[in-house]
């Protein structure tokens, strides 16, 4: 469906370089439009190195880490185009990195420690509630949580350190005692996984920052097992190149790719064997130092493109682009440059329902 209205999307930001947290940082508020143009953004709240948020599925929270060693998270009553006073509370770990909101949890990876901690929620609301679960990584050293997502009952943690993929129910009990760490999947030495997407048939794809490729792994009686690979993006980098986030839309996945600085589109196809595979399609150029951490498809444009928001991190600013689904093409459509670095895309929602508790 075409985006006929102005999207409002919440921005993660970075301190400045060189500066430390807690200088000027915070949480953004912006519009897009369906021709990819930016409104005027707003500062909604002041915020130590909020790098990621996510939205309670009732709309009326918004979650933002802090990533800094003592890491914390802070919970936003949404008021419209404005943001409440927070409740921070501790992720559970050293230097949080993504968040996966639920309607009775939030799930935190901790990047620094690889703690995976699971922090209970008021349903209604989406308030922090007593009773956090935290999960320390297997194998003593050497982890590094990076991504959370939800695969049937369980969720499942990218460790970019352990180069595995680990996984947990879901739904833990409030205070409950932490389970033994499961690995679900191992990727080869060096992999060094960081964000993934689950496809229709359980297999996930998975984006190898540091062998700058994307894993398919297919779905087992235990867990996951590598399938097939290919290489995030075409274009060379000076510096790298690290692929970051990975978003589908149908059977299109994109991921964006710092050093080479493109959002490389690919095609998720099966073979005879219906093992599913990845194929390239083509690199969009964002331009020198763009340093791209993360992006969403927010709509589509007038003409049928995706409408995909990146934050830059390397030259701290917002870009859009309009990608041809059917061919991978794009152009950049907008740039809007910011006080500090972007960080984080979310598309903003109107709340469900009444949230007074």
């Amino acid at each position: 469906m075409a985006t006929t209205t102005a999207l409002p999307l919440w921005i993660g930001t970075y301190p400045a370089p060189g500066q430390d947290a807690g200088s000027g940082e915070g949480v953004w508020r912006v519009d897009v439009a369906p021709d990819g143009t930016f409104g005027v953004p707003t500062l909604a709240a002041a915020s130590s190195a909020p790098s990621f948020l996510a939205l309670h599925p009732g709309g009326h929270t918004l979650y933002a880490v802090g990533e800094t060693a003592e890491g914390t998270v802070s919970a936003f009553r949404v008021d419209g185009e404005s943001l409440g006073q927070p409740v921070t509370i501790s992720s559970g770990g050293d230097s949080p990195c993504h968040l996966l909101a639920l309607d009775d949890v939030l799930w935190v990876a901790n990047y620094g420690d690889g703690v995976a901690a699971a922090v209970p929620l008021t349903v209604r609301t989406g308030a922090p509630a007593a009773g956090a679960v935290t999960y320390a990584a297997p194998e003593g050293t050497g982890a590094h949580a990076h991504f959370c997502a939800v695969v049937g009952d369980d969720v499942v943690v990218a460790d970019l350190g352990l180069d595995a993929v680990r996984r947990y129910p879901a739904h833990p009990a409030a205070g409950a005692a932490a389970p033994e760490p499961v690995v679900a999947a191992r990727l080869a030495p060096g992999s060094g996984p960081r964000h993934l997407v689950v496809l229709e048939d359980g297999s996930l794809v998975v984006a190898g920052e540091l062998d700058s490729r994307l894993h398919v792994l297919a779905p087992g009686d235990a867990g996951w097992a590598p399938s097939s690979s290919t290489p995030a993006a075409a274009t060379p980098g000076e510096v790298g190149p690290y692929p970051s986030h990975v978003t589908l839309t149908g059977d299109l996945l994109l991921v964006g790719v710092r050093g080479a600085e493109v959002l490389a589109a690919h095609r998720v196809t099966r073979h005879v064997g219906g093992r599913a595979t990845v194929e390239h399609l083509a690199d969009v150029d964002l331009g020198a130092g763009a340093w791209p951490r993360h992006h969403e498809v927010v709509g589509r444009a007038d003409d049928g493109r995706l409408l995909v928001v990146l934050a830059l991190q390397g030259t701290a600013e917002l870009v859009s682009v309009l990608v041809d689904p059917v061919s991978g093409a794009g152009e950049v459509a907008a740039r809007l440059p910011f006080a500090t670095p972007p960080a984080c895309v979310l598309p903003a929602r109107e709340p469900a329902g009444e949230s007074t508790p």
